[in-house]
């Protein structure tokens, strides 16, 4: 996937999304696995617009966001600036990251969320953006991954997740965003129309890699990891490939 893909879709990112209900959902589980990882540097790949990078630095961690996208880091610094302990860089999460200057053994922790790895264009490049957030931590460091479970979806309709009147750039628009499975492949679908009518402004399949449990587990383990939990979601229930809503890795 391009950089100039997200360029174009950064409003409707950010306004697709309930920040405040994600991040307060989300909080209690990043909290937990980053105490008990007793980390103090984190590093937030594919950072998006960097609202996950903030919380993590407001709770006194020192953090690098890092997106692909030069549109994506340029609404993140111009959202929470660059503050001691906030920095932010365009790289891609196959790219190899540097340790913080303050700590050169490495990272305490490195984070890859929303389903971000799946937009790899093959295992292949999953397996080395993996080892690339492992080859930025210092020993015992922890890395967090999470995907959308595309297991649980039947093969073939499209399951709409979201239906938003909004106002972009372009003006007032309705927004919908919706994902299905085909075979091993998975699919974002968005459709931003003028409620007034004409052809759609924006109209995206964004694929999806196909990634499995044992993919996540075999390449962090490759890499150099000696625990690997994997969960359904992030209030710590064992993963389902036919239930859970999340495949989430916290591997050590």
């Amino acid at each position: 996937m391009s950089a100039a893909t997200f360029d174009d879709l950064t409003d409707l990112y950010d306004a697709l999304i309930d920040w405040p209900q994600r991040l307060a959902n989300e909080e209690p589980f990043f909290r937990r696995v980053l105490a008990e990882a007793q980390a103090k540097s984190l590093l937030d790949v594919a950072c998006g617009t960097g609202r996950h990078a903030a919380m993590f630095h407001a709770w006194g961690l020192r953090v690098e966001g890092a997106d692909v996208s030069p549109n994506m880091i340029g609404r993140a610094r111009a959202a929470f600036g660059e503050p001691p302990g906030l920095g932010w860089a365009v790289r891609g999460f196959t790219e190899p990251a540097g340790a913080p200057r303050d700590s050169p053994a490495g990272f305490d922790a490195a984070v890859c969320i929303g389903s971000s790895l799946a937009l790899a264009p093959d295992l292949a490049a999953v397996r080395q953006a993996i080892n690339r957030m492992f080859a930025c931590l210092r020993p015992a460091g922890v890395v967090i991954v999470q995907l959308l479970n595309l297991w649980r979806l039947e093969d073939g309709p499209c399951l709409w997740q979201k239906c938003l009147r909004t106002t972009l750039p372009q003006g007032e628009v309705l927004a919908l965003k919706g994902v299905h499975r085909s075979g091993g492949r998975g699919f974002v679908e968005l459709v931003v129309l003028r409620p007034s009518g004409g052809p759609p402004l924006v109209c995206e399949s964004l694929p999806l890699v196909g990634i499995e449990a044992p993919d996540l587990e075999e390449a962090a383990r490759h890499a150099g990891a000696s625990q690997v939990q994997l969960l359904g979601d992030y209030h710590g229930h064992p993963y389902d490939r036919a239930r859970s809503i999340d495949l989430v890795m916290v591997a050590r």
